[in-house]
């Protein structure tokens, strides 16, 4: 079927498993072609998919493709949670999906013409009545680095920039709610905010408390991941972010 207004199309497959009936449900981008379950395994993709090795919680593969190259991420669980029921979430409707949720966000972020990767494609499999589990498929922005690998880390001038991107996508209403630096890519001059999983927009009338703690988790990242840096030289980088978020001169 098609969804009307939504910039996608939906697919329906069948498939069997092991341990009885399961179907999965995807949705991809009108602007690819075949996109098949199948993409959704990095066995499909052979030596094509090389694991990612910094950032989130594993399950992610760079995917060499002839269109353009993607990132494929399997959804897993953190903490506690994750140690006993690592890739399986509670089924609430299609579109309260991990998945599908992440894909209508990001589309919804890229047409409005902030630095986001496109959405190639999400999907989810049903596992009995109640359970699922879930992938999506972006792609891979050219040249990109993680922030804290940039070769310009210790430039105040990027971290304005950093502090500018992320004002964008809080004047648009995103509440980023990882926002730590593995989730900002820099290319050359660039900077990219990626992984929208149970991100939200805001609406304008809604305390803005949350920017707030966008904030305080990235500075915490910050700490952690830049620990070569020195603390003075951490501040005074941090400031330069701020400045940059306010507007203010750095």
């Amino acid at each position: 079927m098609r969804l009307q207004g939504r910039g996608i199309r939906s697919l329906t497959v069948s498939a069997n498993s092991h341990s009885g009936s399961r179907k999965s449900l995807l949705l991809a981008s009108p602007e690819y072609e075949g996109v098949t379950e199948s993409w959704f395994s990095p066995e499909f993709w052979g030596a094509r998919a090389k694991p990612v090795s910094t950032g989130g919680r594993g399950g992610a593969w760079f995917i060499e493709a002839e269109a353009s190259d993607m990132v494929l991420r399997h959804y897993r669980r953190g903490g506690l949670a994750g140690r006993f029921v690592n890739r399986t979430y509670l089924y609430l409707g299609l579109y309260r999906s991990r998945s599908f949720a992440e894909y209508q966000l990001t589309h919804e972020l890229y047409q409005a013409g902030l630095p986001v990767p496109r959405v190639v494609a999400s999907i989810i499999w049903r596992h009995a009545v109640l359970w699922y589990r879930a992938a999506i498929i972006v792609e891979r922005i050219p040249n990109a680095v993680n922030w804290p690998d940039s070769v310009d880390i210790a430039k105040g001038a990027l971290w304005t920039r950093v502090g500018q991107m992320i004002r964008r996508f809080h004047d648009w209403g995103l509440d980023h709610v990882d926002l730590n630096c593995d989730n900002i890519l820099v290319a050359r001059e660039k900077t990219y905010l990626i992984d929208f999983d149970r991100c939200r927009k805001c609406s304008g009338d809604s305390s803005e408390a949350w920017k707030a703690g966008n904030l305080q988790r990235l500075r915490r990242s910050v700490d952690k991941r830049l620990g070569s840096l020195a603390d003075v030289e951490i501040e005074r980088l941090w400031q330069c972010l701020l400045s940059g978020y306010s507007g203010e001169p750095s």
